[in-house]
């Protein structure tokens, strides 16, 4: 049914001035403004994202966003550059998942599968993982 289908994601924010900033400056993605002043965000593959303005917004308790990289710490290391925090997680709330260092990098025991989060002005969850994943 839907498999010539185009589809696209979206999820909340309480700012959508905060939202663009982030989005559009300290990620740099390309980022427009929609109907109703709403935010669409065009990802490096050409998705498309849909960020809209909820005055109760509730932070999703889960991943929204996952950007892929071939160098994990490198990202990590320029975020934190432009001032994003990438370690929100303390090891007992990953209790399941092997231990994140000091960057918030989390590595399985090959160091194969590494992913690092980091929240947008939102509070959303957002997440950069390595390719080889």
């Amino acid at each position: 049914m839907f498999t010539s289908s185009e589809a696209f994601s979206s999820f909340s924010v309480d700012d959508i001035d905060k939202a663009k900033r982030f989005y559009g400056e300290t990620l740099g993605l390309s980022v427009t403004e929609g109907m109703m002043g709403n935010l669409e965000v065009r990802l490096g593959n050409g998705a498309q994202l849909f960020i809209y303005v909820k005055p109760d917004h509730v932070p999703a308790s889960f991943t929204v966003l996952n950007f892929m990289t071939d160098d994990v710490e490198k990202t990590v290391d320029e975020l934190n550059a432009r001032g994003v925090t990438t370690k929100i997680y303390g090891d007992a709330d990953l209790a399941d998942m092997p231990p994140n260092d000091e960057k918030g990098i989390m590595r399985d025991e090959e160091d194969r599968a590494q992913i690092a989060w980091f929240t947008d002005p939102a509070a959303n969850v957002l997440a950069v993982v390595a390719e080889s994943m």
